[in-house]
């Protein structure tokens, strides 16, 4: 309440983070009619996916951001604070700097994103065309940003990115993630390091290596392989093969005999069968 602006940051991938993003707008729309807040500002995946629709399904929305303008969000709020519309949509395959960091997590761990973006195209998912393609930041950016969190007193880095497997291919051709990890596990400070979002057919035996080898980095594999059954990851585009996955869970339990592996599936994907 007495609110002069609401911005809300929205997911445009899941049914239900969608419908929850909508639900929020439209309550917002009701205490703009109230007089309790005054403009509304809607960023985020949403945003990116639905532009028209948005600005022009809902008369309430006084702005909107794709994933391309986060940083444009202080002089967006500017101009609708000053009465105009924004609709802006930047370059979503431009290179993703990180600014000085504002940390909403508990103090003893942050997120540390190491890539932006995919290139994988999977059939099932639409973050390459919200997110733009894979673009790794310099390592040197990273390991600059990792000591300044260790400075704060986090402990922990969960290094993230659409694909962590694929970090450094863009800029060199090759896999940069285990030279990373060596790095990041010489700091100071940082006591755990855990990897999300490894693709099988890019988890190389040097990563497997550095995971096993490092003893900073958590011996937990978060690895999405969401079908094996050839036809199906094929039907899915995916990368690899059901023989594949198999042999990279054998390496890292054969490296790692007490790993944790995380991952996720899909069950109903359109001609799989019962």
């Amino acid at each position: 309440d007495g609110a002069d602006l609401v911005i809300i940051n929205t997911c445009g991938f899941i049914e239900d983070a969608k419908a929850e993003a909508i639900d929020n707008i439209l309550a917002m729309g009701e205490l703009k009619k109230e007089g309790r807040i005054g403009k509304i500002l809607v960023t985020g995946c949403l945003a990116q996916r639905y532009q028209m629709e948005i600005v022009q399904e809902m008369p309430e929305v006084d702005g909107v951001l794709g994933t391309g303008s986060y940083y444009d969000i202080v002089s967006a709020v500017g101009k609708v604070l000053a009465g105009e519309l924004v609709s802006e949509f930047g370059d979503i395959n431009a290179p993703q700097p990180e600014p000085q960091r504002i940390l909403t997590t508990p103090e003893h761990y942050a997120y540390l994103r190491i890539a932006e973006g995919c290139d994988n195209h999977c059939a099932f998912c639409i973050i390459p065309q919200l997110r733009g393609r894979y673009r790794s930041r310099p390592m040197e950016e990273l390991l600059k940003e990792a000591q300044d969190l260790a400075d704060s007193g986090v402990k922990e880095l969960i290094v993230i990115a659409q694909d962590t497997s694929r970090y450094g291919m863009d800029l060199t051709g090759r896999h940069m993630l285990p030279e990373l990890l060596h790095r990041l596990a010489e700091i100071d400070g940082i006591h755990w390091i855990r990897i999300h979002y490894l693709y099988p057919e890019d988890t190389t035996d040097e990563i497997i290596d550095a995971v096993a080898s490092e003893e900073k980095v958590v011996k937990y594999l978060d690895i999405p392989i969401q079908h094996v059954n050839d036809r199906v990851l094929r039907d899915m585009n995916r990368r690899g093969s059901g023989a594949l996955v198999r042999e990279r869970i054998d390496t890292i339990r054969r490296r790692m005999p007490d790993a944790v592996i995380r991952t996720s599936l899909i069950v109903g994907f359109p001609g799989e069968t019962e």
